[in-house]
C-alpha cells in the first residue's frame, strides 16, 4: 500500500521537478519564489491530472483474476501462499 502512495506522490511532484529542471536549463534560481508563483496553480492541476490519468489507465489496463481468492494458510506444516481458484 505504501508503494502504491509513494508512486502517486511522485507522479504529482513530476511537473514540479520539469519545471525546476527547466529554470535551471534557462540559468534561473529556482529557489526563488518569483519564478514559481505564476505557475503554481497550473503545475499542481497538472500533476493532480497525471495522477488521475496514469490511475485510470492502471484501471484499464491492470490484469483481474476472476474467481475465490483462497488466503495464505498451512498445510502440513507447510506455508501455502494465498492464490485464486
Amino acid at each position: 500500500m505504501l508503494r502504491a502512495v509513494i508512486e502517486e506522490v511522485l507522479l504529482f511532484v513530476l511537473p514540479f521537478c520539469a519545471f525546476a529542471a527547466y529554470l535551471v536549463i534557462k540559468r534561473r534560481n529556482p529557489l526563488d519564489v518569483a519564478h514559481w508563483s505564476p505557475h503554481l496553480f497550473r503545475l499542481a492541476v497538472a500533476g493532480l491530472a497525471l495522477v488521475i490519468v496514469i490511475l485510470v489507465i492502471e484501471g484499464l489496463v491492470m490484469k483481474r483474476e476472476r474467481g475465490a481468492y483462497e488466503p495464505p494458510h498451512v498445510e502440513n506444516g507447510v506455508l501455502v501462499p494465498g492464490r485464486f481458484r
